[in-house]
């Protein structure tokens, strides 16, 4: 985390107040963004399929892809078909839209599009244009339901349900806009989702993340022994979660890393661990899968939303005529 990132949980900083001036063009220029798309001055274009956005008001890790995973199997349950659509960032690709599949690497379609169509086996395709995305999409499947990792602000492209994720350590940090804070927009702007939900916490919209079994990075296969002490290595927006739930686990931490959240690891990234053993979060896996040691784990962990969440949605997806029956 750079130090504009640490200033951004801090009460306040000389740093924050240097900053204060950009956010204030950066609320300006975002607000009249967003009123040209009310006011129809700005084309929106509509999807003939259902499109639910899950997205942020704030920029790092609020867990997004646990929510997406889990939504995304939740419809699957209920016999639609869906697909997943998303920036891609931190990927580098010659083509746009891009199809996710076996053979895509994170290097080309970012890691959470790549640990989503691992999960999942559902199409996923990337891309900065997610008309296009969507274009693709619906020239090659029939869909029920289109979800968007990220893309709230994305006003261009018209949406059917929102649900905003909040981290509940972090939430908001300082509160301001970026770059003095780490809000896209502001706080007002949740009354306008139709679902806001906290990641961790006790507010009764939320979702816990439930642990499962370590897995070997290279092979994807569950390891048998217990392990009772590794090196902890994230590339994440809160590993702070991630180590705590080691800890909880019995696993003794030798040390821990933190990288930018979406970083591209290389094998020089590990040589300080020799042959000892490595544990990281399935975001990291999907990247580090190639070089991967024998004794490299990471640990998948799942979105168990509350009761009011699921209800919630359950209500939203009926109006919309995406479900009958609930």
């Amino acid at each position: 985390m750079n130090k504009i990132e640490q200033s951004w949980y801090k009460n306040f900083s000389f740093l924050t107040l240097v900053l204060l001036p950009l956010s204030g063009l950066f609320w300006f220029i975002s607000t009249l963004r967003s009123v040209c798309y009310k006011l129809g001055l700005f084309e929106q274009f509509k999807c003939d399929v259902p499109v639910i956005v899950v997205g942020n008001i704030s920029v790092g890790g609020n867990g997004k892809t646990p929510f997406v995973i889990w939504l995304t199997q939740y419809l699957q349950q209920h016999d639609l078909k869906v697909a997943v659509i998303s920036r891609g960032y931190g990927g580098t690709s010659e083509v746009y839209p891009l199809f996710v599949d076996s053979s895509i690497t994170t290097a080309q379609a970012g890691d959470e599009p790549v640990l989503i169509q691992r999960r999942l086996g559902c199409p996923v395709v990337v891309g900065p244009d997610r008309k296009a995305n969507i274009k693709l999409l619906n020239t090659n499947y029939d869909l029920d339901v289109i979800i968007s990792d990220d893309g709230m602000q994305h006003y261009k492209m018209g949406r059917d349900i929102e649900c905003c994720i909040v981290d509940s350590e972090r939430r908001f940090g300082n509160g301001f806009l970026m770059p003095a804070g780490p809000l896209r927009e502001t706080t007002k702007r949740l009354k306008s989702v139709d679902l806001v939900v906290e990641n961790g916490g006790a507010d009764n919209f939320n979702y816990q993340l439930q642990a499962s079994t370590l897995l070997n990075v290279a092979t994807g296969e569950k390891t048998e022994a217990l392990l009772d002490s590794g090196h902890a290595v994230s590339a994440i927006g809160n590993p702070a979660r991630f180590e705590k739930t080691l800890q909880n686990s019995g696993v003794k931490l030798l040390s821990t890393a933190h990288y930018r959240d979406h970083y591209a690891y290389t094998p020089a990234d590990f040589e300080k661990y020799n042959d000892e053993i490595v544990i990281m979060t399935e975001k990291d896996a999907v990247k580090c899968r190639a070089f991967a040691k024998p004794n490299w784990y990471f640990l998948p962990v799942d979105a168990k939303p509350s009761t009011a969440v699921i209800n919630k949605l359950n209500l939203l997806l009926k109006e919309k005529g995406i479900l009958n029956g609930l």
